[in-house]
Parts: structure tokens; C-alpha cells; sequence
């Protein structure tokens, strides 16, 4: 078991490597990306990027504030749905009801791999490639659609 501070260090050093490993990767519409912070440019719509003891997990959360909001964009989602997973090269996982450990209900959209340990220095480099292939995946169905998700929200 890892203390508060060597769990910390360890997070530290795992996202600052992966930070490394993507920084020459350009988006699909040719900008610099900050891979750790994807920007949505879409208010309620969260790329995340997860890693634990279980593998890592690229997830797209729906979270507006509103749940009225979160059902239009949840439908436009599903019209996309065909164009989404032909993008993507594994199997995507749908969550129209996704509970977060607050107890908050969120729609969740994530690609997910057990094949590796965050726990694992030896593990790193393979979550670093499922997290690199999946965000590259993601990014060109993303610069091309995410128009339509704006137009939603505003």
C-alpha cells in the first residue's frame, strides 16, 4: 500500500511522462494539444483520462448541469453513434446512467483496457500507448463533429 505522498509522486510522474510522450503529437486539425486537458470547447462535456490499478480509461462525461441538456446531448450522441465506433479501433463502452462516486448521475462514453497497472512502472509505457492511440483515435472523430455539439449547448 502506498502512502498519501508516494501514491502522489507516483501520479506526478505517470501523467508528467505521459505529458512527454504525447507533446509532438499535433491534433488532427494540425494545433499543439494539451492531451492531459483535451478541450471540449463544449460547456458540460469532460475528456478525461484515467489510470489505476484496474488499466486506464479514456472517458467522454456528459455533466451539464442540467439533465434536460444532458438527455439532447446524450440523443445526438447515440445519432453519432455509427460514426464514433467505425473512428475508434476497440470496443466503446455506452453509460447513459454512469454514478460517480459523489453520487452524482452523468452520461459516459469510454474506451477502457485491463492490460496494465498503474501501480506497475514496467506497465507505463503500455497505458501510455492504449491513452495515446485511443486520444489520436478520438481527436478526429472529435475536430469533426464537436461543432454540432456546440451548436447544442449554445
Amino acid at each position: 500500500m502506498l502512502s498519501k505522498e508516494e501514491y502522489r509522486l507516483l501520479n506526478i510522474s505517470f501523467w508528467t511522462g505521459f505529458k512527454d510522450h504525447m507533446k509532438k503529437i499535433h491534433s488532427s486539425n494540425g494545433r499543439r494539444m494539451n492531451w492531459l486537458n483535451y478541450p471540449s470547447d463544449v460547456k458540460g462535456i469532460y475528456i478525461r483520462l484515467e489510470a489505476d490499478g484496474n488499466g486506464a480509461r479514456l472517458c467522454l462525461d456528459i455533466q451539464p448541469k442540467d439533465d434536460g441538456i444532458r438527455a439532447i446531448i446524450w440523443e445526438q450522441m447515440c445519432e453519432l453513434k455509427r460514426v464514433l465506433e467505425s473512428t475508434m479501433t476497440i470496443n466503446t463502452n455506452w453509460e447513459e446512467n454512469h454514478i460517480l462516486p459523489d453520487g452524482r448521475a452523468i452520461s459516459r462514453i469510454y474506451w477502457s483496457t485491463e492490460d496494465g497497472n498503474f501501480y506497475q512502472k514496467d506497465d507505463h509505457d503500455k497505458l501510455y500507448h492504449f491513452l495515446k492511440s485511443r486520444l489520436i483515435e478520438f481527436d478526429l472523430f472529435y475536430q469533426e463533429f464537436k461543432d454540432i455539439l456546440i451548436l447544442l449547448v449554445n
